[in-house]
């Protein structure tokens, strides 16, 4: 089996990235509906895991955002966004389990995604992982 061209294995918006995109959308669509809905009608009862939820949908929009622009940039901005969600997901998650009286309602992230599937926990090791796969490599 022939390997892809250099050009094109570092596109980041090729191939699985195209798939890895679409989640990323699905997921930013998700949080900010969720975040929304909260927010608008019941901020007052847990605002903290609601902000959270709406950082969350930004950095699913932005990412996918970097991915999809393919470049320098959207490599870079990319990169930031699933490094900060991972470290999100696992903070956020590991604090909700720790102190839960703090966070009466659920996030994105809190539980690690347990309402979500656990997939805000797997979705930033797979963009980094695919961000490394496309990486430019010396010719």
């Amino acid at each position: 089996m022939a390997e892809a061209p250099a050009a094109e294995r570092t596109r980041t918006n090729a191939g699985p990235g195209r798939l890895l995109i679409a989640v990323y959308l699905l997921f930013a669509i998700a949080a900010t509906s969720r975040a929304g809905l909260q927010i608008a009608t019941k901020f007052d009862e847990a605002p903290v895991a609601y902000l959270l939820s709406a950082l969350a949908a930004v950095i699913y929009i932005v990412a996918a955002v970097g991915l999809a622009r393919a470049g320098t940039a959207g490599r870079r901005i990319a990169l930031a966004c699933c490094t900060v969600e991972l470290a999100g997901v696992v903070g956020v998650g590991a604090f909700s389990l720790a102190r839960p009286e703090l966070f009466p309602d659920e996030t994105v992230w809190s539980g690690f995604g347990s309402g979500y599937g656990y997939i805000p926990l797997v979705l930033p090791v797979l963009g980094l992982l695919w961000l490394w796969h496309t990486r430019r490599t010396p010719s």
